[in-house]
């Protein structure tokens, strides 16, 4: 194999590292340089290792001369300019599969802990305040779960769900992907039906602000709400409005539309929105920082996954 040198630009699991080198690639490290700093020295690259540090846009591929591979130690790739990056015959290499069931059973347990109001009743168990009626909960058997997005994450959720006795229907631009665990239907249909919305889509110009007020009024019933996908899917005012008016019965929310693109910290000034405090109050609200695959077995199999990748494209 001819030598390729990869640039790390994240930290990541140190088997990444650590099997890269046995299998003959050259690793460079260099997570504290500014992106005007890395782009000075790209050209001497054949592969880029990244999760979210910075955005990959046509600017930094033009001078990444001899670069013949991005890798993306996560699931989703909206950081990069993938139409450019495949105009310049770069290759993509993302790992869904590395983190898809987490994710699944982080969605499994947002949506079971908001319709048993697990997280109101805790805090106020620790109040000293004993109340049962008040936190009697909703059983999922029976119930119709709608899931956008039937890809590696939204299949994982629909696995997860087997157990117990539901419906799973679900929505994806994709025709044919119907499974054992999911019943493909129109999102008509879906709106009809679903008491459970759950979103597993990318970021992209057709997603972003898809969950907006005419999209939630259009549903039939009211429903909980689960979104472990990407905040800028989400209109964080029509969200809150609805949670407001009893549309939406409660809302589990890994991502927020208000994170920074490396999704490392919250992009807030000062003054928090309006929408974001509501959210800090709300009992029938589940926040989580970005953490739905974010576990120490993905760690591992993000890392591996990508290490896999890497190597079928050379071996």
């Amino acid at each position: 194999m001819k030598k390729i040198k990869i640039l790390h630009l994240d930290s990541n699991h140190p088997l990444l590292w650590e099997q890269l080198e046995n299998s003959g690639f050259i690793n460079e490290a260099d997570y504290n340089s500014s992106k005007e700093e890395i782009e000075e020295k790209i050209q001497s690259y054949q592969g880029i290792v990244i999760r979210s540090r910075f955005k990959i846009d046509k600017n930094f591929i033009d001078k990444a001369t001899q670069l013949e591979f991005i890798a993306r130690v996560g699931a989703g790739l909206e950081s990069i300019d993938c139409e450019y990056a495949e105009k310049k015959n770069i290759r993509l290499v993302a790992a869904p599969e590395g983190n898809r069931n987490a994710v699944g059973e982080h969605a499994m347990g947002m949506l079971l802990s908001l319709m048993n109001k697990l997280n109101r009743a805790d805090k106020l168990v620790r109040e000293g305040k004993w109340i049962r009626e008040g936190n009697r909960g909703f059983e999922l058997e029976g119930k119709t779960i709608g899931i956008i997005g039937y890809g590696n994450m939204g299949k994982s959720f629909a696995k997860k769900l087997k157990g117990f006795d539901v419906e799973v229907l679900c929505y994806d631009i994709l025709e044919n992907i119907s499974d054992e665990n999911a019943k493909q239907v129109s999102l008509e249909e879906l709106k009809m039906k679903a008491d459970v919305l759950s979103l597993h889509i990318p970021w992209t110009a057709e997603t972003d602000k898809m969950i907006n007020a005419t999209f939630i009024e259009s549903f039939a019933k009211p429903f909980w709400f689960i979104n472990t996908s990407r905040g800028k899917n989400v209109v964080t005012d029509d969200l809150v409005e609805a949670l407001k008016t009893g549309k939406i019965l409660g809302a589990g929310l890994d991502v927020l539309e208000y994170e920074k693109l490396s999704f490392e910290n919250l992009f807030l000034d000062e003054q928090k929105p309006e929408a974001f405090e509501y959210l800090l109050q709300a009992e029938n609200v589940l926040l989580t920082p970005h953490i739905a695959g974010w576990t120490f077995e993905s760690h591992e199999k993000l890392a591996q996954t990508i290490v896999d990748k890497i190597k079928k494209i050379y071996h």
